[in-house]
């Protein structure tokens, strides 16, 4: 499994993904504002991978400030949580890791500074292992899901690259190929920056899975010819209602799963379910710039001066997912707000 971030000699080594798959380059991040720049140029993608590079550079800012008391060195902290919250505004864990550190940090007021930053980092590294083992959870969850023979849709790249390892997404996948399931992947290329096409197919080849790539207009025909039986997604944000954000292109996925009673599932880590919003209605929509549409590579396919949207996610509302797949288990969208509640039984919420 590729490595996609990790802590190294003080410096934040992270996975350049937007070379893939022609070429495996590792960045290494000095300072916070060059951990910013590789999740605003998507060197770093994939909200659960994202949270982990926000708390890094985090960890990375610390290490420089020059802070006499606690509250000084909250105060020069606050400017760089708020600079890894300004990077990609959909995507829910930068937020998530932000408010754990906040958290961590109001339990550490007595600590010397030397200590909090110590402490910043260990932190880090936590959420980087934690990720890794609650993928694996979704997967085994998610696995259940899977007939021996069955053929996967999958938007956009919800791999190992998108998180700290194993993927969400691909993680049920994964889980399922070590069962002894025979399963393959058709991929959705994934316009405009072709992460089902650079990053997903890459990985699944990787790990030894069958994965076929068309292009993101197929999938409907491929339905109709009863070539799909069902399809798996990541998020970037979950609303506690159930809606989901994820790359442009996944409510078109859904309604046609629905249009052909196929099921649709998406892998949530509870770190990218935002129970504070109710619905997707309310979630900011990032729009990124026209070049991703009118050039692939530094190459204009496009009439110079047309105008471009480029959205980069999409809403798809709850009524068109099947089930979440989480590290706690398989839940259908109504049930999603009473997950964390110490009140309900997961066991009796909990689908299979």
């Amino acid at each position: 499994m590729v490595s996609t971030i990790e802590w190294r000699d003080s410096k934040v080594l992270m996975l350049d993904q937007s070379r893939l798959p022609l070429e495996v380059r590792y960045v290494e991040c000095t300072d916070y504002q060059m951990v910013a720049e590789g999740i605003k140029k998507l060197w770093i993608r994939g909200a659960p991978a994202i949270g982990i590079a926000a708390a890094m550079g985090i960890a990375l800012g610390a290490q420089d400030i020059k802070a006499g008391s606690y509250d000084d060195f909250i105060e020069r902290l606050e400017l760089i949580m708020q600079t890894m919250l300004d990077t990609r505004p959909t995507a829910v864990n930068i937020k998530w890791a932000v408010g754990r550190i906040k958290k961590l940090l109001s339990e550490k007021r007595d600590e010397s500074i030397d200590n909090i930053k110590k402490i910043l980092i260990d932190e880090a590294k936590k959420i980087l292992e934690e990720d890794i083992e609650i993928n694996k959870a979704i997967g085994k969850w998610g696995a259940e899901f899977i007939k021996d023979g069955d053929t996967i849709l999958t938007h956009c790249n919800a791999g190992s690259l998108a998180t700290g390892g194993y993927g969400t997404a691909t993680a049920p996948m994964l889980i399922a190929k070590e069962q002894g399931k025979r399963i393959q992947v058709i991929a959705d290329e994934t316009r405009p920056v072709l992460q089902g096409a650079r990053l997903t197919a890459w990985e699944l080849m990787q790990a030894g899975i069958p994965v076929t790539l068309i292009t993101d207009n197929t999938a409907g025909a491929l339905m109709k010819k009863g070539m799909i039986d069902l399809a798996i997604v990541g998020t970037d944000r979950t609303t506690r209602n159930g809606d989901v954000a994820n790359k442009i292109g996944t409510y078109t996925v859904a309604v046609l799963c629905k249009e052909h009673n196929i099921p649709f599932y998406v892998a949530a880590p509870l770190s990218s379910i935002d129970f504070s919003m109710s619905s997707g209605d309310l979630i900011p929509i990032e729009e990124r710039p026209p070049e991703e549409v009118t050039t692939i590579w530094g190459h204009r396919i496009a009439p110079d001066g047309v105008c471009v949207i480029n959205m980069a996610f999409d809403v798809t509302p709850a009524r068109y997912v099947t089930a979440f797949f989480t590290e706690k288990g398989a839940f259908r969208p109504k049930d999603i707000k009473k997950i964390m509640r110490e009140d309900v039984d997961i066991e009796s919420i909990r689908i299979r």
